[in-house]
């Protein structure tokens, strides 16, 4: 059961990525703009996290203390190395993927297919990713604010909460990061990380994960489980 947890906060968090005019319309908002693969270098912090799937800001805000990625450039054109440092449940683990970028749309192949486009935003320091994941047969929407800052203003917010809402999304979790980030691994090898890269499901699971993400019952499901999970044990 706890493997089984693990994975499902995984695919939670893999739905984990110029200065422009102040925007205000759904019609601005949702509008994606073109990708500079020198953008998207360096670190950067996730500050708000939106999803299709009912309850999930629950959910997030259960689980992803928080996340912050670095992305390097790989050695192929227009790729891109990811790697993310998320505390979750009071413990560090990492997650590394490769982003392609091809027809300004970033897509990640392992270990599930995620697509997503840049959307405008008023922040000058703030990527907003929106992008598409399909988890068996669901398909789950995602908005991501990630900043290089680790708080950005409340007009930041509430524009990025607007077009969480032009796109039909959940309320979106704000990242609390009173507790501090996960140190970067390359720096700091007395902490002790958990590598979530290769982790895998079965057809069991990816069923139950399936059935547990389509409905809002599903999820309160599912967060009951991890809270169960969380629990410390009895002594006796």
């Amino acid at each position: 059961m706890m493997e089984f947890v693990h994975v499902a906060v995984t695919v939670l968090g893999l739905l984990s990525l110029g200065h422009s005019a102040p925007v205000t319309s759904c019609d601005n908002l949702i509008q994606p703009r073109e990708i500079h693969g020198n953008q998207l270098l360096g670190k950067w912090v996730l500050l708000g996290d939106s999803r299709s799937i009912p309850g999930s800001k629950m959910l997030v805000q259960m689980l992803m203390e928080n996340t912050w990625a670095k992305i390097t450039a790989a050695s192929e054109a227009n790729t891109f190395n990811s790697l993310q440092i998320q505390k979750k449940m009071d413990k560090c683990f990492t997650l590394k993927e490769k982003l392609t970028l091809v027809n300004n749309t970033l897509t990640i192949l392992h270990p599930y297919r995620v697509s997503g486009v840049l959307l405008n935003t008023g922040c000058p320091d703030c990527l907003v990713i929106y992008s598409n994941m399909t988890v068996g047969r669901i398909e789950v929407r995602a908005l991501k604010l990630l900043s290089r800052r680790v708080k950005v203003s409340a007009a930041e917010l509430e524009e990025f909460t607007k077009q969480a809402e032009c796109l039909n999304l959940q309320p979106p979790a704000i990242m609390d990061l009173e507790e501090g980030l996960c140190p970067d691994p390359t720096l700091a090898p007395e902490t002790n990380f958990t590598d979530r890269t290769t982790d895998t499901i079965s057809s069991d699971e990816l069923s139950l994960l399936e059935e547990l993400l389509s409905s809002e019952s599903g999820v309160k499901t599912l967060f009951d489980m991890i809270q169960r999970s969380m629990a410390p044990s009895k002594q006796d």
